[in-house]
């Protein structure tokens, strides 16, 4: 099953529509941007998520989105909010990485790298990790962004890295061709932002169309096995 990350919630209403939609992962932005939130505001959303799960399953994991931040703001954040894991969207390294306590989700931006590029840098990170779960996200680079550009990148690229790697895939998803992706890519994951945004608000409907489309997508590559 693609696991499915809606980014860039600032508020509860649109935090439980994605978690009653079926999201795997809510992503909650702590690095300057227009979709940023306060520790208090993450705390409560987060809060509210993990009063929403079915104590039988495994629930709505929450996410705090960083870049270039202290580690140890990092970590005292992470805490205080009870994320559930860290992404790191910015130019962290490996080893930076290792300073952080929760489960990490290292962001990759895709500019001209090779696939072997890619996998070495991925190789380095499994092997600097190998005790904490880590997964990559590929994103688009653009210059002086750091996500959430809603700019696809080269999906051939992606689809070679995830015969390899457990990969999340963001960059220009919506519910007009998340389908397409996991058809064409299979990775572990999906994260959609703006995708999901009507005049730069979350769109409920947009959510519950995205994650639809993910799951349709998912019964077809089933129906194929």
């Amino acid at each position: 099953m693609t696991r499915v990350k809606i980014c860039g919630i600032r508020d509860e209403n649109h935090a439980l529509a994605a978690v009653e939609a079926g999201a795997d992962f809510i992503g909650l932005v702590f690095a300057p941007s227009k979709r940023q939130v306060t520790p208090t505001q993450a705390c409560e959303i987060a809060s509210a998520v993990k009063k929403s799960s079915n104590p039988d399953d495994i629930g709505t994991k929450v996410v705090g989105v960083f870049v270039n931040a202290p580690a140890s703001q990092v970590n005292e954040i992470a805490d205080f909010c009870a994320l559930d894991c860290v992404q790191l969207s910015g130019d962290e390294s490996w080893e930076y990485c290792r300073e952080v306590v929760e489960p990490v989700i290292k962001a990759i931006r895709i500019g001209q790298q090779s696939p072997a590029e890619l996998y070495a840098e991925l190789s380095a990170g499994g092997q600097l990790l190998p005790l904490q779960r880590f997964i990559a996200l590929l994103d688009s680079q653009i210059e002086g962004k750091y996500g959430g550009t809603g700019e696809s990148f080269n999906w051939n690229l992606a689809q070679q890295v995830a015969k390899r790697f457990p990969v999340i895939i963001a960059g220009g998803l919506d519910p007009t061709n998340v389908a397409r992706l996991i058809e064409r890519v299979r990775p572990w994951g999906v994260d959609v932002s703006s995708g999901v945004e009507t005049g730069g608000v979350k769109d409920i409907a947009k959510i519950r169309m995205f994650i639809k489309e993910v799951r349709k997508a998912d019964e077809r590559r089933q129906a194929d096995t």
